[in-house]
């Protein structure tokens, strides 16, 4: 007989979750879908891998709250991925997990309705929803992965991942992304340090075993073939900003002493625009002249957008919420959005056209 007495002593509950095999039959995927999914993985990997001269372009919200104003966004982007397709592979920022230093909201997935309810089925329900709807338009999606489980819900849908800051020197997510679908970047730890990113691809570009919960929710070991396609992501740090050429050159010079292929992307948001939205188009201008001047290592770049500018607070009623604004870090708005990344594309052609700077490795 089991003694309860010292087992679940603060669990306040417990409710059944579904499956990812039962909510898959809810929100199912398309063969279709499977197919444009794949060839998208193909497009990201051989730009990771240098195999593709154009840069990687992690573009959307800081995160998404509202799924009718992030389908009105996806369609503007993909229209946006269209027009710049000769040079910037386009994937949507799609975050629904927040990580927090203290507390917060976390995300939609943990709290849908933004209420601290935490209806967390519903949340992926939403969120995988919202990623088939995306992929349906013709444009790749990408997310943060936090919960060590979300992924078996949506590992099938993202052409490209994240591991950040406060989570890269986690060996849970080191194990995960060694054995992940997709490309993953590990963000530089919020002092500004890359030791335990660049400890983190290495980690997880070997095979590893873990634990985890098999589709139909059975609990099984895991042993994966190690992840081919990790990469650094510069976000800078408590110290300011790393995007800088010698900041690119001391991260390469980082990697190759573990006998790592450099592999850069540079973060536009966070640290490196020191929190200050209006200055993501101050990195961005500074990827394209190193990418412009021969810096093979960059393979892509992020910026926070929103269909509009700014940030605001959730407050105590969520329907009160400015439509398209962002309620975690501040976003470049829409205009803004398309005008710099229009313009960096016509820069980079330059470079092509002038004999190619940027050449396949």
């Amino acid at each position: 007989m089991i003694d309860r007495s010292t087992q679940d002593v603060r669990i306040a509950g417990i409710e059944r979750l579904k499956t990812p095999t039962e909510l898959a039959s809810i929100c199912p995927i398309t063969e279709e879908n499977v197919r444009r999914i794949r060839e998208f993985r193909r497009s990201v990997n051989a730009i990771i891998k240098g195999e593709d001269r154009r840069l990687l372009a992690v573009i959307g919200p800081c995160s998404i709250h509202d799924p009718k104003a992030a389908l009105e966004y996806a369609s503007r982007l993909k229209a946006l991925a269209d027009k710049v397709s000769d040079t910037f592979f386009i994937v949507m920022r799609t975050y629904f997990e927040k990580p927090r230093t203290s507390l917060g909201w976390k995300g939609l997935i943990i709290d849908p309705d933004m209420d601290e309810s935490c209806d967390i089925e519903k949340g992926l329900t939403i969120a995988r929803s919202l990623l088939i709807e995306i992929n349906e338009m013709g444009l790749p999606v990408g997310c943060e992965v936090l919960d060590p489980i979300v992924p078996q819900y949506t590992d099938e849908l993202m052409s490209w991942s994240s591991i950040g800051a406060r989570t890269t020197e986690s060996q849970t997510h080191r194990s995960l992304a060694s054995g992940l679908s997709v490309a993953v970047g590990f963000k530089n730890s919020t002092s500004g340090d890359l030791t335990a990113a660049v400890n983190a691809i290495k980690s997880a570009s070997s095979p590893a075993s873990f634990i985890g919960v098999e589709r139909n929710g059975q609990l099984a070991v895991f042993r994966s073939a190690g992840n081919d396609c990790c990469h650094l992501i510069l976000r800078g740090g408590d110290h300011g900003p790393n995007y800088y050429e010698d900041d690119v050159e001391d991260a390469k010079k980082t990697m190759e002493s573990l006998s790592l292929q450099p592999r850069i992307i540079i973060d536009c948001s966070h640290q490196n625009s020191r929190k200050d939205w209006r200055r993501q188009k101050r990195v961005l201008r500074s990827v394209v002249d190193q990418v412009r001047w021969g810096e093979m290592a960059i393979r892509g770049f992020m910026l926070e957008s929103n269909l509009f500018e700014g940030a605001q607070k959730i407050g105590s009623d969520p329907s009160a919420l400015r439509y398209g604004v962002s309620v975690t870090d501040g976003c470049i708005g829409w205009e803004e959005t398309e005008r710099i990344v229009l313009h960096a594309a016509d820069l980079i052609r330059e470079a092509f056209a002038a004999g190619g700077s940027v050449e396949v490795l």
